[in-house]
């Protein structure tokens, strides 16, 4: 059971490097438009769109806290139950599904709007993989 941790960081970790740079969703537009953003794409997009602060809230709930949270997570299994890092961690694990809930509102809306299929994509499935091992790793680290 020693194994178990160690692994379900480098899974969170590896996971949320490739949920941050490959496609999340599919959105298929009229008979011949299709993109595929990933999510560093989507706020890179919506920074250039002088969506500035939309951009920046993004980063923060689907970039900052998530890589805060598996920094963390590193660091408590490292040093032990005993250092502040288990005490930051609650901190920043009640944010970390924020990002997750997000990018299914957006597949929500959409489907539902009529103006797009949408599908997803392998960059969802390792970021949801991420957010999922860290949820575990923080629950073993707790105990």
């Amino acid at each position: 059971m020693s194994f178990l941790l160690p692994l379900l960081l480098a899974i969170s970790s590896f996971s949320f490097a490739l949920g941050l740079t490959l496609p999340l969703v599919s959105l298929d537009r009229l008979l011949f438009f299709t993109e595929t953003p990933s999510l560093m794409s989507i706020i890179f997009g919506l920074w250039y769109d002088h969506e500035k602060l939309l951009a920046v809230i993004v980063c923060a709930f689907s970039v900052v806290f998530p890589a805060v949270k598996i920094l963390l997570l590193h660091i408590a299994a490292f040093r032990g139950k005993r250092s502040r890092s288990v005490i930051l961690l609650g901190l920043a694990s009640k944010w970390s599904m924020m990002d997750v809930l997000l990018v299914a509102l957006v597949v929500f809306s959409a489907k539902t709007s009529g103006l797009a299929e949408a599908s997803a994509l392998p960059g969802l499935w390792f970021y949801g993989t991420a957010t999922t091992a860290s949820v575990l790793a923080s629950v073993m680290i707790k105990k």
